[in-house]
């Protein structure tokens, strides 16, 4: 029997939830999730839909409702081995780039499967700077505080591919926490790269008032964060360079054993380079000096890298474990995910070894992998095969999703390093302990690793969303001295949400909520996670983004219903991101909002409430509803009848979700009074 509901005589969280109306009705439509800023994150549409990848105009005109002043641009296009299409497109306000403001369509053989990524309202900014690129670039360097620079070394910046920076005009979003921006700002972006202290990354100056808006590193594991010490100069020694001859080898690495390398006969010495892998991999001697454009092969007279004559206190074995370990993850990439080195396009991996003196880090610098040989106090030489596969990971993200180093998307940066440096570690030396990082290098008492992703919390990181040791994110300013917000620590609950996935995990997180995950292995996890991370993030992306799309991910390797999307589904449950799996929807996360294309005749209000929420539609059936909070706890459910009374909940946010037999008809925010 049909049920006549009130009519809405009052507009619904306008603010949170506005779309263009011809987006709300548009039935192409499967699926849209909203993100924290009220524009979608995701959409889905159904398989008879007609749209194609070249009406991309309208699709983001419609969908996300763009202003006359407004444009996106296609900057990248990629085939995946599934088959799809991904074209990422760049918007632009007044002409004027919106930085990390990406948006990407899926599609195969031209047609529109769905679109994902960042869009945010942009209020009244400016396009006319006060200062010019010069005065702003003095105002970064006053910022960055170095003594000397790449640029002011043509050889070493040579090296690097790397050229004093012009300075780009950009549009910043500004964050109060992760996912929500507060703000625009007309800005100045700069890639400085200072020598001394070693820091490189971008930064941005307000346009109009020279303020430091913010700081996204490239080089990440310099800094107490890290264990990071100052580099002491060394003299440097020349380049040598010389025709070479492919042959294979065995080498006694320090931490895995003897392993089979690739090296090249140059001249009667063999060194520690091939070309077998993309355009190669090189690792050379930096002799404990600073200097790059000084470094030497590693030689050796037959061939055979003993311990006998690498295991010696300069600790040259190191050496053999870095070339090794860039020539596994290049084949873990390229075997496993089909990928051509860190950016696809088969870029030599270098690896420079013994980085000044008694130096407790390693890190990708924009080009290169560089690797300090450890004071023996805080760790070994830090060629393990695991921060091999996690810095040369850094690089892929940043290629890829290009998550920036602040917040949540920064703990995910770091979360997705280890995800991969574990299972290049699997890959490469199985019987290693694939779920602690950096076991074969820790010299600190007390530690057995830098972090487990089994037991996050053994290293002080946390294994829930918000839980113990949880950084809170609120109003949060990013820096090098909170640890960019604690990407450090907070990327504990990706880790862990990954070995849930792998290997099955039964308990109660630090929310109250029990689960039980059945793990699919890591070979099914690894896909999941790289898709997730290659196709669907972006920039400032948060774990209620990764939990919408890595179950879009697991949706699209192994289909709806499947038990990989299960087990996606629950292991983010299971670390306090979003709720269970359910067999009727995909519900929302902790920050996310889900709608069909019938939730357009479905409204609730007012927003906010204080005890009674109107319910406004027409339907033909009864329709049954849940009340969820942040945790993802049920609070309240019934049947709809006009209206529902919420006086009993205490005051914060909560989700609503509406169900007509099997289809979710509406999943909202609202806020109690």
């Amino acid at each position: 029997m049909k049920k006549k509901l009130l009519n809405a005589k009052t507009v619904f969280a306008v603010s949170l939830f506005s779309l263009a109306l011809n987006a709300q009705t548009d039935k192409n439509v499967n699926e849209r999730i909203l993100g924290e800023n009220g524009s979608p994150s995701l959409i889905t549409f159904k398989k008879d839909s007609n749209l194609k990848n070249s009406d991309f105009q309208s699709i983001f005109q419609n969908h996300l409702g763009l202003k006359t002043n407004q444009a996106f641009n296609k900057v990248k296009s990629e085939i995946d081995p599934q088959g799809f299409t991904h074209d990422v497109y760049q918007l632009y306000h007044q002409g004027i780039k919106v930085e990390f403001s990406t948006y990407t369509l899926h599609s195969k053989s031209g047609k529109v499967n769905a679109m994902s990524g960042e869009y945010t309202n942009i209020g009244k900014v400016s396009n006319r700077p006060s200062l010019n690129a010069q005065a702003a670039f003095s105002k970064a360097l006053t910022y960055i505080g170095a003594k000397q620079y790449l640029w002011e070394n043509f050889a070493e910046a040579s090296a690097m591919n790397y050229s004093k920076p012009k300075g780009e005009l950009v549009i910043l979003p500004i964050f109060e926490e992760a996912g929500k921006v507060v703000d625009h700002k007309l800005a100045y972006k700069f890639d400085i790269y200072a020598t001394s202290p070693i820091s490189r990354g971008d930064i941005y100056i307000d346009a109009l008032t020279g303020e430091e808006l913010y700081y996204n590193a490239t080089i990440k594991h310099v800094g107490e964060h890290a264990h990071g010490k100052a580099a002491t100069q060394k003299s440097s020694i020349n380049l040598f360079k010389a025709n070479s001859m492919l042959v294979a080898a065995n080498a006694a690495t320090r931490y895995s054993g003897t392993q089979t390398i690739e090296t090249s006969l140059s001249g009667s010495s063999y060194i520690l380079s091939e070309n077998t892998r993309g355009n190669g991999v090189v690792t050379l001697n930096m002799k404990k000096g600073t200097t790059y454009s000084a470094a030497v092969n590693f030689t050796d007279a037959d061939n055979n890298w003993t311990a006998a004559e690498f295991n010696n206190a300069n600790k040259d074995n190191a050496a053999l474990d870095a070339h090794w370990g860039a020539e596994k993850t290049y084949d873990y990439w390229k075997n496993v995910h089909g990928r051509n080195s860190y950016d696809n396009l088969g870029t030599t991996l270098k690896s420079y070894v013994h980085y000044a003196n008694n130096y407790d880090n390693a890190y990708w610098n924009g080009s290169v992998m560089t690797y300090g040989d450890g004071s023996g106090t805080y760790f070994d030489a830090l060629t393990s095969i695991d921060v091999a596969g996690h810095e040369i990971g850094h690089a892929v993200c940043e290629k890829t999703a290009g998550l920036a180093y602040q917040l949540e998307s920064g703990a995910m940066n770091e979360g997705f390093s280890d995800i991969w440096g574990a299972c290049i570690e699997y890959y490469a030396a199985p019987n290693k302990q694939r779920w602690l990082i950096g076991e074969d290098i820790e010299r600190r008492s007390g530690h057995l690793a830098l972090r487990s992703m089994s037991n996050p919390k053994s290293e002080g990181q946390p294994d829930t969303y918000g839980g113990t040791y949880w950084v809170s994110q609120t109003k949060c300013r990013p820096s090098n001295r909170n640890d960019y917000c604690g990407v450090h620590t907070n990327s504990g609950v990706l880790n862990h949400w990954f070995y849930i996935l792998t290997e099955g995990k039964s308990g109660t997180n630090d929310k109250g909520s029990s689960y039980s995950v059945t793990g699919i292995g890591i070979d099914k996890a690894a896909k999941i996670a790289y898709r997730l991370e290659s196709v669907y993030l972006s920039a400032n992306s948060t774990y209620a983004n990764a939990r919408t799309y890595g179950i879009q991910a697991a949706v699209d390797l192994f289909g709806a219903g499947s038990p990989e999307v299960i087990a996606t589904t629950n292991a983010f449950y299971a670390v306090g991101v979003g709720t269970a799996y359910t067999s009727t929807a995909r519900m929302s996360s902790a920050s996310a909002n889900r709608t069909s294309a019938f939730s357009s005749e479905i409204k609730i209000y007012p927003n906010p409430v204080e005890n009674i929420l109107n319910v406004s539609g027409g339907f033909e059936r009864e329709l049954s509803f849940r009340v969820v909070n942040l945790l993802g706890q049920q609070v309240l459910q019934g049947k709809v009848a006009g209206e529902i009374n919420v006086e009993s909940l205490t005051k914060g946010m909560y989700y609503i979700e509406m169900n007509d037999g099997d289809e979710v008809v509406l999943s909202q925010k609202f806020i109690k009074k």
